[in-house]
């Protein structure tokens, strides 16, 4: 689970220095970036959070992002 504390600092890398990139937590096991529509994994605790792995699901619905979420390789 991601503390509250950790996902107000958190930020998308793609979006961060153009605009906000904040993330919102979706489903307990994503992290979505509401300026680009990445989704970044949260696996075993920690976020994935490479912008190749946001271009993987980019086009993903959140309410179509499975549960738990695949590994990455």
């Amino acid at each position: 689970m991601i503390s509250p504390e950790l996902l107000d600092i958190l930020r998308c890398p793609a979006c961060v220095r153009e605009g906000k990139g904040i993330l919102t937590l979706v489903k307990d096991a994503w992290l979505t970036c509401g300026d680009c529509g990445r989704k970044y994994p949260i696996i075993d605790d920690l976020p994935h959070m490479l912008i190749e792995i946001g271009d993987k699901w980019v086009d993903t619905a959140a309410d179509a992002l499975p549960v738990p979420p695949p590994k990455v390789d």
